[in-house]
Formats: C-alpha cells, structure tokens, sequence
C-alpha cells in the first residue's frame, strides 16, 4: 500500500489546484514544440518539483478530460509577499501531439490551468557517483528529442562540468539554454546541427570505455532508450532511463500506466519514470505497441474513398446520420453538401407526427439526451415534397423508415418502393405498440418479423439500423440478415435517463430518452466490432456491409470504425457543435490514407478483427 504523501503534522505535501499561465512561446525551428511558464502559489510545507519529476496539466476549460504528463524543463521559488505561502514558476517544454497537448501549447497569458503534483520519482545519483567538476566526468546524460527536457532539467542541477551531455533531435536543437557540460555533444538527422545522423553516431560503447563513465542519464523515445540501455550493459555500467507512459491519475492509484518489468509490475507514474536500466525488458515493451499494417506514403496518388453498399455507390464514406441532418438543406447555407458520401433523412412514419411534449433535449458530458419523438412530416408529404430536393443534391439520398406496428412500417416500404430514392434505412428501435411497447429491434424474433415484412414489400436495398438496447444485439443483427437484410447500421441511440434536480422529477416526459455524442463511441465501436466480427464468420455469400454510427466526430473516430469492420460511418450530433465535422472527416481520411499507404477504404476495413 503506497504511503501517504504527508508532512510530520499530516498535511499533504502534494497540490492539486490552478495555476496562471505566464506565457507559451514557440520555440524557434522547430514545427511544434512549445515552452509554457505558469505560477502556483502554494503552502509552504508544499513540496517543490525535483528534476525528473512530472505534473498531470490540463487548461483549466478543456475539451480534454485528463491532465497530460509533462516532465519539468525547469523550476524556480519564491515568496508571495504579505503570505505565508511560497511562489512556484515551473517551465514545461511540450510537444504538440495530440488534443491536450495541442490545448496546452496555445494557452495565452492569464489563461489557467489544473496542475497536479509534483509526481513520480526523481534522478539520483547514485552513492559512488560524484558530480564533481573533473577533466574526466563520471556521468554521461542523454536527451532525445522532448526527452532533452527533463534530463536537461537534471544536468542544470549537476555542479557545472561535471559531466557529459548528448542531444540527439531530429533537425536543429531546443532545451540546452541551462545545460553547463564539459562536453555537449549535438546529433541530428538532418545534419542541420552537430555530427549528422543518430546518437549512435555519437554514444558508442568505445566512447564510454574512453571517457570512463560510471553512469548513464537518459530520457527520449523508446529505440533510443533501448540502445542506451544496451551498450551501458555492455561496458558494465548502470543506466537510469526515465520512461513515458498515458496516464489518468498521475498518483499510482489507477494502474493504467503499468508495465511489465524483470521484477514485476510497475507503474510508471508511481514507481518511475525513472527506472534503473537492467530492469526493463525493452523487447516486452515493444511488444506490447501494435505494428503499422503500412508504413508507406502513397505520395502524388489520391486514395479512393468511394464505397458501395448493397449495390449502392458513395463517393466518401462519410454519410449524415439520420434525425440529424434534416433532409439535406439545413446545413447548405454551412458547407458543400456534396463533399459528404450521403445523407439520412429525418426518420419517417407513414403518417404525420407531432414528436413528443415537454422537454427534448438537454447537454450532458461528452453529449446529449434528446427524447425528439420522431417528429415527422409523414412518408407521402416526403415524398411530394422533400424526396426531389433530396435527390437534387450532389449525394446519396437515404429514406430512414419508422413505426409501430408492421402494417405501418410496410405501408411506408410499399410508397418508398416507388420512388427513386436509392436506399432504405430501416429504424427497428421503434416501439412494437402490439407487443408491449418493447423496441422491435431488442429481441431477435421481433427483428426478424419486421425485417421480413418490409423486405417482401420493396425490392430496394435495405439496411437495417440496429438498437444498441437489445440484451444480444449480435443475436439481432444475424435474425436481420437471415430476413433478408442488404446492410445494417448500428448503433441507435441508448437509452438514458435525466433528472431535474430543481423539481426532483425526471427531466423528460417519457422518462427515458436517447444518449448521443462522443461519450458513446467507445460503446458503439465494440458493438460494430462484435457485429461485423460475427458477419465475418458467416459463409460470403451471407455477409452484409455495415455502417457504424455512434459518437463519431473526428476522423480518427471513423478509422477506428472502418477498421473494426465497418464499410462506411454516419455523423450525427457531432454536426451540432461543428457544421464543418463531417468535411474535416473526409479530409482527415484522406490524409490519413496517403500518410499510411491505403489506396482505398477496403484495404482499411477490418484490419483490427
């Protein structure tokens, strides 16, 4: 059990709290590498950082959920005056990478940040070690790319030239300004600055044997570190290698950032960074990050994103979510329509209706609850007057078809039959109002009763939209298939409830109402992903397409799906909060696609089953 961080009195010596940013400025050459200074006041039994150590940061309004792990590049204290409290200027150097860091390294001054800490070990010397300035330093510090920061951090704590520091980046240099070496050694890939190559055109084992080093510092990816390790094992000498990790807590308390030792499991955040190099199994590690299927570019050659589904033709497989996009013109005064691979309409009945009273929507984390009702104009009205400005568009029209009771849903099939409308998408999570109100699409013999029903009365292609509330939702999708489904969607929406606090009573009329939003992709990508799984091992001539849907919002997130096994992906509520969502996906996959080698989304589809 980890021991308290406390002082002789029980209070913590730790703090989680705000901080003010000073400043973020880009450092000069590189693309994207950023130094952000912030300011803490703190108690003063409190403890300041140690050089190795790491805060868990986030901006104060984020779209992130977690702090990010960012090592100290430097740390100074003060005194606030008129307070018993102690000031903290603490640097990070941080490399724009993903969402939060990308945050983090446009914060302007004033804005704040969540800091917790400080965490983690620190680097040691160890007791025959002694940082002494000498003709003939004992200790050799390695820094690779961001990894410069901390080891840097370390080295501006060492009396002055005693010892060796090599910076290995990829083109030109950041983070030396405090470094006070006997020798700086600079390699760079591009040969921009120092000797030109890798650090192991600079740190060899008979450079080791000659300098005499009885200790090795290092901090950088994952291939550097293993070759530090390697060749300090080799001249019989110990390395302190500090390692990176994704983390949630920061405090050892999660376990998400464990790894897998000679000695056992550890933590990174609690039991390192910092680890004594003869400990790690650099093979195990590498083990555990799966390999690229392709690693090549496709250069001057555009992939295709043209997918077709039961017959029908996408140009992208980028398609408008039923319920959210209307019936393609609300969003044509924001962007080009025809940039998208289709659209869904708003879900039809076969008459009229009005949706539900009271309350629809209300913004959660990560979403939304809505309870809408299926408002609706009715699937003649559709046809008379949405339906042609449907088709006019530069798109794939899709007729989402609902109901309550069999006699509805194919009425509706029969009138759409007869229109050109491409493709029918049928909503099963409609309540079965003969059988209990129970969605039909929750259990497989009611699946299979309406598939079959709306599949005798039309000849058009028909994709079933799957609710994620069945107990089997694989059980639903293969009674669907047998009935004679072309393709099927999934997910719907899933059931949710909200309540008002202010009136103590469930927020919506019908109580329960549908979630969407990001908060749900995670769901709805395993439920695509055991669907299209179970598809795989049917004989080929049974197997269907799928669309996932479901918290999609980003271009990552439509990767993720088509390779989980679906054909193509449908944007809902991510439209919402950003018109543009749908078109940055399509230019995301295509950059994405180039920059790994797919020449179309088939060679992507289901390369995680």
């Amino acid at each position: 059990m980890d021991a308290p961080e406390i002082d002789e009195n029980g209070k913590g010596i730790l703090y989680a709290q705000k901080a003010d940013v000073s400043f973020v400025k880009k450092i000069e050459g590189q693309s994207n590498v950023y130094l952000l200074e912030v300011l803490t006041a703190v108690e003063k039994n409190q403890i300041s950082s140690r050089p190795g150590q790491f805060y868990m940061i986030k901006g104060s309004v984020s779209g992130v959920q977690f702090g990010r792990p960012i090592s100290v590049y430097n740390s100074t204290e003060g005194t606030v005056p008129a307070s018993e409290k102690k000031l903290l200027k603490i640097q990070f150097m941080i490399l724009e990478k993903g969402e939060g860091t990308k945050e983090l390294c446009h914060l302007k001054p004033n804005d704040k940040i969540d800091i917790t800490g400080p965490l983690g070990n620190c680097f040691t010397l160890p007791q025959d070690i002694y940082a002494l300035e000498s003709d003939r330093p004992q200790i050799a510090i390695v820094g690779g790319g961001i990894g410069v920061a901390p080891v840097a951090n370390f080295a501006s704590s060492l009396t002055p030239k005693s010892y060796d520091f090599f910076a290995s980046f990829k083109s030109k240099t950041y983070g030396l300004e405090n470094i006070k070496a006997q020798n700086l050694i600079i390699t760079t890939d591009d040969g921009s600055e120092g000797i030109h190559g890798m650090l192991s055109a600079a740190l060899t084992e008979e450079k080791i044997k000659a300098a005499g080093y009885k200790v090795i510092f290092a901090c950088g990816p994952m291939p550097m570190l293993s070759y530090v390790k390697d060749i300090a094992e080799k001249c019989g000498i110990k390395s302190y290698l500090s390692l990176e990790k994704k983390m949630l807590c920061g405090a050892g308390a999660c376990l998400g950032c464990t790894i897998q030792t000679k000695i056992g499991n550890r933590r990174v955040c609690k039991d390192g960074p910092i680890f004594e190099g003869s400990i790690l199994d650099f093979d195990l590690l590498r083990s555990q990050i799966p390999s690229a299927h392709k690693n090549h570019c496709l250069e001057n050659k555009e992939p295709d994103l043209k997918v077709k589904i039961a017959g029908v033709e996408f140009k992208n497989p980028v398609i408008a979510a039923s319920g959210t996009f209307g019936f393609g013109q609300n969003y044509r005064g924001f962007f080009d329509v025809s940039r998208i691979g289709g659209i869904s309409s708003k879900g039809l009945t076969l008459n009229p209706k009005p949706g539900n009273e009271g309350e629809r929507i209300i913004e959660i984390t990560g979403g939304d609850i809505n309870s809408i009702g299926l408002e609706n104009p009715g699937v003649p009205s559709f046809i008379e007057n949405e339906l042609p400005r449907m088709l006019s568009l530069d798109t794939t029209t899709i007729a989402n078809l609902a109901g309550s009771d069999l006699e509805s849903y194919v009425e509706g099939a029969k009138l759409l039959d007869k229109t050109d409308v491409p493709m029918i998408e049928l909503n099963i999570s409609c309540p079965n109002v003969k059988h209990g109100g129970m969605a039909w699409g929750t259990e497989p013999e009611a699946a299979y009763e309406c598939v079959s029903a709306v599949r005798k009365a039309t000849s058009k292609p028909l994709m079933v939209k799957l609710s994620p509330n069945a107990p089997d939702l694989v059980a639903v999708a293969l009674s669907c298939i047998k009935a004679g489904a072309d393709a099927l969607s999934l997910i719907n929406t899933i059931q949710a409830v909200a309540i008002d606090i202010e009136k103590a009573r469930p927020y919506f009329n019908n109580v329960k109402a549908g979630m969407c939003g990001p908060a749900v992709k995670p769901i709805a990508l395993r439920m695509v992903y055991d669907v299209c799984s179970a598809i795989k091992k049917l004989p080929e001539s049974e197997q269907v397409p799928v669309v996932g849907l479901g918290g999609i919002s980003r271009w990552q997130d439509a990767v993720e799906f088509i390779m989980a096994g679906a054909d193509a992906v449908q944007v809902g509520s991510a439209t919402f909060s950003n018109p543009n969502a749908m078109c940055e996906i399509v230019d995301g996959l295509t950059a994405f696609m180039k920059s790994h080698g797919y020449s179309s989304i088939a060679e992507m589809k289901g390369l995680a089953l």
